[in-house]
């Protein structure tokens, strides 16, 4: 190896050690009120160091972010594989959106964060611009499975898939946000479990999405049967 490649490895290493350390940071402080200053010495470096990676906070913030979005993709390419049908797909793919939100707790929050922000994309080498690439690679994932589930008959021909799959987006995001932010609220207030509420919503949107074949002309898809294979998760 040659000596400007490792220069350029060795800057990658440091790059990925202080955003390394900006986690630390903003999972322990939060995104609003940790700083620069904070980020600089949990990495032991000076602030212009620093500066010479990241241009502020924000930028700091898209670094994380990027990562939250790359274990997320990784986690809808699995279940996506797991689907024998689009149908399948689609809904496992929400089941691996919910599982994110638990396992992963503060990527989740980091990604919240990003669905609420108004980001500017004009960059194209920006780090914010890597993050839109990366959740558009998701939403294409998602695109994918509901044509492949018009294709193999398994989701209703009529559906245009790109906005589908943006409506599936929003809904699966919202409920999933909103049991993560109030979900002991609404379980001491209205004896309602969460992840019951998320059963439900899936089941609502498979009734939306599943191509039953059983339905006259102008009738409306109703709710019969059960939720998708491997969709309903297991209880205590």
């Amino acid at each position: 190896m040659g000596i400007p490649e490792r220069k350029e490895r060795e800057k990658e290493q440091r790059r990925n050690d202080i955003v390394d350390a900006a986690e630390r940071v903003f999972f322990s402080k939060g995104i609003w009120t940790a700083t620069m200053d904070d980020v600089a010495e949990a990495a032991e470096l000076s602030k212009g160091t620093l500066y010479l990676y990241f241009k502020n906070k924000e930028e700091l913030y898209y670094a994380i972010n990027l990562r939250s979005l790359k274990i997320l993709m990784g986690l809808f390419q699995e279940a996506a594989r797991q689907g024998e049908t689009g149908f399948e797909q689609v809904f496992l793919i929400g089941r691996a959106f919910y599982r994110f939100s638990q396992e992963y707790k503060q990527y989740f929050n980091i990604l919240t964060y990003y669905e609420i922000k108004e980001v500017d994309f004009a960059d194209q080498e920006s780090v914010a611009r890597q993050c839109d690439t990366q959740g558009q690679d998701a939403i294409d994932l998602l695109i994918g499975a509901i044509k492949t589930g018009i294709q193999d008959g398994s989701i209703r021909p009529d559906l245009d898939p790109g906005r589908t799959a943006m409506m599936l987006w929003g809904l699966t995001s919202g409920i999933i946000q909103l049991t993560a932010l109030k979900g002991s609220h609404f379980e001491a207030r209205h004896g309602v479990r969460m992840d019951n509420l998320v059963d439900e919503t899936f089941s609502v949107m498979r009734c939306m999405l599943e191509n039953r074949t059983d339905l006259t002309p102008g009738s409306t898809p109703g709710c019969q049967g059960g939720p998708p294979r491997g969709f309903t998760q297991s209880r205590s």
